[in-house]
């Protein structure tokens, strides 16, 4: 048993803060501001002006991915493409896997305003296939080494480039099954483990991960499943599976389906090929692309919720965002549900129809709070491919909050960093001031929603009597700071289960078996 003593934020139904908190085998037993006499005699932990806030929750992550590019080359902050070059020079010889993974490349912030080509990374790594990500995850540049291995895999497709190595759309799905296919499982496996230990670094005790990226049969999914299952330490994974097969997600027994790939309505703004109802406003112009029929997802919509699964798609563009919220009212008028959960994920741009949708039928919303006044997508890049207006309406948070929809916020990792403070702050100045909220509405987005957003509040999400004891400590107290310097805020712990989170430990094939023999929640 032990007592915390200090600022306690619990984030409960009122954003109590109270001076003690009791964990006692790890469930927290008690909070308040007087300290009952029975648990006088347990062990105190002052915390000394720093704050005990519940565990942060990551709603939205391609976590296998995840793991393979942060154990890869990360080019997001090269100022130059001559930066990226020099990173595949100096990493090649580090590189142990047969195919060189990068990511992170923008053609928005770098000095040349293009992206890196084929030819350019054949200049400094022609003998090693290199698979370089596009920071949006929705495309990717391959050197000829690589091109020469999936050319007949990804010829005739949209978005096929050979001249400059680009793919992008159905062709960088191709390129990016093959890859799936390429990596070795206990090396996809051992990178797992390392990218929890990094996320447990900044506070998350849960990610809900999309998965489902190329491998046969969809090993990767029953893959994450089990190791998700076999995660220590207290942290928790749930498993999306991204498929618009309703059995994929019945024949593993998980309760819900979605995500981007296959469940992707749109692509996104770096590319072009965010759905929009007006067109873009650039002199690339046209209206993006739009990938499934409404036909075909009010099918899939009306499948899945009458298996009584849980369904989140990716929607960035407007239409793309209407194309899902009438998708998912029209299977709650074929068959309702009172508690779905349903969610849509990133929802960049919105209209009113589709808003009003969201607060009627309760849809919830994964948001990525962290693309906005992103350095890979800057302002002046979306402005002139959106318009003032459209781009004055991207993330629109506290709208959606002020139609009592349930905001939650995730990373998309890999495609910005899995990190809670960047939410925190970027949610509170947001670059308009019309969709910034509080703090404490911020840092219920960052926690208590994520959790509700997998049906796992009553466990987790705040500091309650009979909740999980999964805290994390902060240098500071974001109540009480300015506003501008939330982003200096540090964890400093991580506790899951009432103990300090350990490192992921054990070997591949252990945590595998130990997974698929584990009955643990995912």
């Amino acid at each position: 048993m032990k007592v915390y003593k200090g600022r306690i934020l619990t984030v409960d139904k009122n954003d109590t803060v109270c001076k003690y908190l009791v964990e006692n085998k790890g469930r927290i037993v008690y909070t308040g501001n007087e300290l009952p006499k029975k648990y006088r005699r347990a062990k105190v932990i002052d915390l000394m002006g720093r704050v005990l806030i519940p565990a942060f929750c990551d709603t939205h992550q391609h976590f296998a991915s995840f793991s393979s590019f942060h154990a890869g080359l990360n080019v997001m902050d090269c100022r130059t493409n001559a930066e990226i070059l020099e990173g595949i020079r100096e990493f090649k010889p580090r590189c142990k896997e047969k195919i060189m993974i990068a990511f992170g490349a923008s053609p928005y912030s770098v000095e040349e305003k293009r992206l890196v080509s084929r030819e350019e990374i054949d200049s400094v790594c022609s003998d090693k296939p290199v698979f370089m990500v596009k920071y949006d995850g929705h495309a990717c540049i391959v050197n000829s080494a690589l091109l020469k291995l999936v050319d007949n895999k990804v010829k005739g497709l949209r978005g096929y480039h050979p001249d400059t190595g680009e793919m992008n759309q159905e062709a960088f799905f191709a390129v990016s099954d093959y890859i799936t296919g390429s990596i070795q499982i206990p090396a996809l496996i051992r990178n797992m483990q390392k990218a929890v230990d990094y996320e447990a670094s900044k506070g998350i005790g849960m990610i809900h991960s999309v998965s489902g990226v190329g491998f046969p049969m969809n090993m990767d999914i029953s893959l994450e499943k089990w190791f998700a299952k076999s995660v220590g330490s207290g942290f928790q994974i749930r498993v999306f599976p991204q498929s618009m097969n309703v059995k994929t997600a019945l024949s593993r027994k998980l309760p819900r389906i979605g995500g981007c790939f296959e469940c992707a309505l749109d692509g996104c703004f770096g590319s072009h090929d965010a759905s929009m109802i007006e067109p873009y406003t650039d002199e690339e112009g046209g209206n993006g692309v739009l990938y499934y029929t409404d036909e075909q997802v009010e099918s899939f919509c009306k499948e899945a919720n009458r298996a009584g699964l849980q369904i989140e798609m990716h929607a960035i563009g407007d239409k793309a965002f209407d194309q899902a919220t009438r998708a998912i009212k029209a299977a709650l008028d074929d068959y309702p549900r009172e508690d779905h959960r349903h969610g849509i994920i990133h929802d960049c741009i919105t209209t009113p129809e589709g808003m009003a949708i969201c607060k009627e039928y309760n849809i919830q919303l994964p948001m990525q709070i962290a693309f906005d006044n992103w350095k890979q997508e800057p302002p002046e890049y979306t402005e002139k491919i959106l318009g003032k207006e459209r781009n004055g309406r991207l993330n629109p948070v506290r709208s959606f909050m002020e139609n009592d929809c349930v905001v939650s916020f995730g990373s998309d990792a890999p495609c910005t960093d899995p990190d809670p403070i960047v939410w925190l702050y970027k949610a509170v100045n947001h670059s308009n001031p019309d969709e910034a909220v509080s703090v404490k509405q911020a840092l219920r987005m960052c926690t208590y929603n994520g959790y509700y957003a997998s049906f796992d509040e009553k466990e987790r999400g705040s500091l309650e009597p009979g909740k999980v004891a999964d805290m994390v400590i902060l240098s500071n107290d974001p109540y009480e700071m300015p506003a501008e310097k939330l982003s200096d805020l540090k964890v400093e712990m991580l506790i899951l289960g009432g103990k300090m989170y350990r490192p992921q430990s054990g070997s591949a094939v252990g945590a595998v078996l130990r997974g698929m023999l584990s009955k643990k929640e995912v």
